[in-house]
């Protein structure tokens, strides 16, 4: 592989590069003229001002310098929510958050549930062990109404029923 030639006069015998920028030439067109033929068009600013607004002259705020964005505040890491899970121990059981919500729904499967969401956090150490006891409590109290109010309703039904003898 070749490496660059050194900085230094240019050989008359290269052509130059079309990198390369030329050593003098005519001077660039200014604002509001057009580009001449194979000259690329100028996008600076006015003369005599900087490409940041300000004339020439003038200083930076400090602590800026030109050509260089103002420094951004610094960001504040995420919070965690909670205390991080120690060792053995992982989120809330999923069966006794279901047997809290099955408790209003359908009671008997809530106690189910609530009864191995209990097992299940003695021997896996997860949380949850209040949610699985309230499932339980609700549970078997709506269970017990439940069972109160079909024996209400077939107590109503057979006096009702039973018509005091008479038939019409």
């Amino acid at each position: 592989m070749s490496q660059p030639p050194p900085p230094g006069p240019p050989d008359p015998d290269r052509p130059p590069s079309p990198w390369e920028q030329p050593a003098a030439g005519p001077e660039p067109p200014g604002p509001g003229q057009p580009p001449q033929y194979g000259q690329p068009p100028s996008y600076g600013p006015p003369p005599g001002e900087s490409p940041h607004g300000q004339h020439e002259g003038q200083q930076p705020p400090h602590g800026q310098h030109w050509g260089q964005q103002p420094p951004y505040a610094p960001q504040v890491p995420y919070g965690q929510y909670g205390p991080p899970a120690g060792p053995g121990r992982g989120g809330t059981n999923v069966l006794a958050i279901l047997s809290l919500v099955l408790a209003f729904v359908f009671a008997p499967a809530g106690i189910v549930l609530g009864h191995l969401a209990k097992r299940q956090i003695r021997t896996t150490g997860e949380e949850g062990d209040q949610l699985a006891t309230w499932g339980l409590i609700l549970s078997y109290v709506f269970t017990g109404l439940g069972l109160l109010a079909c024996c209400g309703w077939l107590v109503v039904v057979a006096v009702a029923g039973d018509g005091g003898g008479t038939t019409y």
